[in-house]
Parts: structure tokens; sequence; C-alpha cells
């Protein structure tokens, strides 16, 4: 057993031992499949917390024959494929966390070579009758070992893309491509490896880096396929846990849920953890990064990508175009390269059918807010979330004539001169005026209740606020709005509700541009 090769299997062993362990394994009946096959290169993408190393752990611990693993996953999903024992730590693994590697080296420059040695001394070690030169390289020393003894490796690569996400020197970079390359573009190599497997938060280098990576089979947070439901913590996976802790699954789902991938609902799985173990839903994920993270992407003043933020804080969903960009960390040419780099990060969530984004969730919406309240260029957007602060406070005290003045601000702020009158706008308005609720709120659009669709309807997920059913009236009178939800029973949809309810007529009349309200406490 080394550090490298072959490693042992103590580290995913005191993750399967903690208090809260959701079993992933099935993921090893995907891979075993993998094992000297064709499409035996994976390459696996997604958002930091979201389990990629506890996924190599378990993987080196599986594979590995520096270890005795049968008591860690006998009582895992692993041990009923028909397939578990003939795996199981049968391999020659090589495990590199090429984001530790570089953080610890203190000559960064020197950190490909460094790694080579590293490995290659565990090999010449492992294989004495092996004849190695000094100067082989990783690839060379695994051919020589596969040429002698037809021994082959699984490889499995942690946080691949650090040197993207760094932006080390040209030279470092082509030299680690240049390992790359001489690891997984040889012809010769190929058959001594059974799998490789990295991982990382950006995908694969595009333009002319990708050649150096195309053997490689690609599952990103934005493009699953089979490997969806082992992106994060799925909602059945959730809800398990939330029953067996006694936790709030409605709530939790709304802090940490939101990603959308090939059917399954996909959660945060440091954040869940983390919030049934302190028994307290807030912003975890957000607690090991920074919301510069935002910020510097904001600072891209690309045409309308300010109004882009606006409405997604609302809740709007944005039109995104992911092909363009390039998965550098100098390639921003346009919005959309910004938006792509903040799904890959897990700041937006991606709708794969329609071609849209979205802010996913509470938690990394309240980051959003933060990017927004530190940059003096989004002045304008940090006031309307603190006038929209004013507003819900206005609203639940009954203050119409403040709830007016404030509709009569946010309806500038979404529309144009042609889109003014739409009724649509003034929807997006409402959303734009209340966007500090969705700290506080579920809201939702046309909701089935009584007799019809009640317009908007804000449901609250915090005690001691009130749910408000708001109807909307384009060029009538606002009575008719209160009136609306009365006669058509919008309050229907909130029979299980058992707080204070507010029932919230908005008027907009397009010759005066103006709007009127009325507010009134269901008894």
């Amino acid at each position: 057993m080394g550090i490298y090769l072959n490693p042992g299997n103590e580290v995913f062993r005191r993750v399967t031992s903690a208090d809260i362990y959701v079993d992933k394994s099935g993921l090893l009946t995907m891979t075993n499949k993998m094992i000297n096959s064709a499409n035996n290169y994976v390459c696996m993408s997604r958002p930091r917390r979201f389990g990629k190393t506890i996924a190599g752990n378990m993987i080196a611990a599986y594979y590995s024959r520096g270890c005795d693993s049968a008591g860690i996953f006998d009582g895992l999903k692993i041990s009923g494929d028909p397939y578990y024992k003939n795996h199981l730590n049968k391999y020659n693994v090589i495990k590199l966390d090429l984001n530790s590697e570089y953080q610890n080296i203190k000559d960064k420059n020197s950190l490909i070579i460094s790694i080579q040695n590293k490995v290659t001394g565990e090999l010449v070690k492992e294989y004495p009758e092996v004849d190695f030169e000094e100067k082989d390289s990783l690839g060379e020393a695994l051919i020589r070992i596969y040429d002698r003894t037809k021994d082959t490796f699984i490889i499995i690569i942690d946080e691949y893309d650090v040197l993207v996400r760094e932006q080390v020197s040209q030279a470092l970079f082509d030299e680690f491509l240049s390992f790359f390359n001489g690891l997984f573009k040889s012809d010769t190599l190929r058959p001594a490896i059974s799998l490789a497997y990295i991982t990382g938060i950006l995908p694969v280098v595009r333009d002319k880096i990708q050649s150096k990576f195309n053997n490689f089979d690609e599952y990103t947070i934005l493009s699953a396929g089979r490997f969806a439901e082992y992106m994060g913590f799925t909602s059945d996976e959730v809800k398990k846990l939330c029953e067996e802790y006694g936790i709030d699954y409605e709530e939790c789902r709304s802090w940490y849920d939101g990603y959308s991938l090939n059917g399954y609902e996909i959660y945060n799985p440091e954040s869940v953890i983390k919030s049934i173990t302190n028994r307290s839903f807030e912003g975890y994920w957000s607690k090991t990064s920074s919301y510069q993270v935002i910020a510097e992407r904001l600072k891209y003043n690309y045409r309308g990508i300010r109004d882009d933020v606006v409405r997604m804080l609302a809740g709007e969903s944005i039109d995104v175009n992911v092909t363009s960009f390039m998965n550098t960390m100098d390639s921003f040419i346009t919005k959309d390269d910004v938006y792509t780099y903040l799904l890959h990060l897990g700041y937006l969530a991606y709708n794969r059918e329609e071609g849209t984004c979205r802010i996913p969730n509470r938690e990394v919406r309240q980051e959003w807010f933060n990017a927004v309240a530190a940059d003096s260029d989004y002045e304008v957007t940090d006031n309307i979330i603190k006038q929209s602060k004013e507003l819900l406070n206005a609203t639940i005290r009954g203050d119409e004539e403040a709830v007016e003045k404030a509709l009569d601000t946010s309806h500038i702020h979404v529309a144009s001169n042609r889109s003014y009158n739409n009724e649509d706008v003034l929807q997006s308005a409402i959303y734009l005026a209340y966007i500090y609720a969705l700290n506080k709120y579920t809201v939702i659009r046309e909701v089935t209740s009584g007799k019809g669709f009640a317009d908007v309807v804000f449901i609250p997920y915090v005690p001691d606020m009130p749910a408000m059913v708001i109807e909307l009236k384009h060029n009538k009178c606002v009575d008719s709005a209160l009136s609306q939800i009365k006669d058509k029973k919008y309050f229907d949809s909130l029979y299980h509700y058992t707080g204070d309810l507010l029932f919230v007529g908005i008027s907009y009349d397009e010759k005066t541009k103006e709007h009127k309200c009325r507010i009134e406490q269901f008894e």
C-alpha cells in the first residue's frame, strides 16, 4: 500500500462511518461495466462540495488491491451487483489529488515532474523485476510494467482542472497537457489502463486542448446523462434523511434543491448534511467559498447582463447558450459565457429542455444578493432589493400607498416603452417588487385554485409570516381584483395553511401608468 499506488481505504471508511452517510455505491456498478471496455475513460465535472472527492475515494477503496474493503462494501448497494466480488480489491490503483499537490508544492513550476517522480518511485518499489530507466515518465513506467507482467491499472485524478482555474503559467500548463497526453492518448499504453476516472469543476477545456481529452466521455452538471443521480443527493435520498432525522423536507427543498438532471432533482450534499447535523437551515455551501466568485463575473458588463440579474433575482429564468464557453478562465466573450461558467460552479441551474438558467435555491440566492450589494455598479439593483424588503413589510401592515409607489418604480425597471403596457411585464414587475420576499416565501404564479387561477400566491416557509394571494387587473377597478379572489375562492389552494392570509388586489391603468392597491385580511 502506497500514498499514490494502491492506496488504503481509511478515508472512505471514515465517510461510511459518519452519523449521516448516503450510499452512492451504485456508481461502482456503472464503472464495473466500463472496466477494460472501449469507453473506459470518463470525466465527471460538477460544483464543489457535490461529492467529487468522496466518489473518487470510494472508487479507490473498492478497486485498490492495497487493502481489504469487503467489510465496508458488503453492506452497501454495490454488494448486490452479481460482479461485485469480481472487481473488489483486484486492481492496481493510482490516485492523484491534483489540487492538493498544487497547493502543497512550493515550486509550482516543478509540479508535474514532482508528481511523476513520486508515483514512479512507488512503482519501482512495487515492481523490482521490471527494468525501468531513470528518466521514465509515468506513462513509460506503466508501459514497461504491462509489457513485463500484463498488470493493468485504474487511474483516478481528482481536481484535474485546478491548473485551469488557477490560471498557471503557460509553460506549466503545457507540461500538464504533455503529462496527460502521455497517459491517455497513447495506443501503446491504453491496454494497460483498465479505467480512467477524472473529476473537476469545469469540463474539459475546448478548442486545441480538447484533442488531448477527446477520448474521455464527459458528464457535467449541464449534461449528466446516465450519471445524473450521482451528481448530488436525489430528492428521494433527501426525503429519507428528513424523515429519519425529523427535518422539514419542504424547507430543506427550498434551501438546497434546484438542480434538475435527467429527471432527478439534485441537492447540494454538503449543505443537506450540515443542515441536518446542526438542525438549522442556512447557507453552509457559501461558507466554503465567497460571493466574490459571482461579483467578479458580474463586472463583465455585457449588454443586458444587469437586467438579467434582476430578473433572476426575481425568480425568473433567462435564456442561455451554453455552447460557446471554452471552459477557461480567460474566454468570457459574451454574457452567455459568464452564465455558463456560473452554471458549472453551481451558482445557476440549467433547464436543458428550455435552454434557460435560473438561481436554484435560497442558499444560492443569498450569495447573489451579497454579490449585488458589494458591487457599486449594481447600486440600482441593490436599492431595488432594499426597497423590496420595505415593500414586504408595508404589505404585511396593509400600507396600500407604499405598495402602489413601489410597483410604479418596479414597472419602470422591467419594461421598455413598447412593452410597458404588456400584462406579462406587469406580472414581472410584481415579481421584481417582491424580490426580497423570496427569502421568506415560495412564490408561485398562476396557481390552480377554487374556480380559476390565482395570479400570484406567496406561501411562507418561515414562522409568523402571512400567506398572500395577489390578483392583477389591467385597466380595471382595483376592487374587482379583490372581488375575484373572493368570488372564485383563490384561497382554496391554501386550505392546509393555518396562519394569517392577506388578499392583495392590484390594478394598472394604461393611460395614467399608475398602479392601485387594496389589501384585506382574510377572516
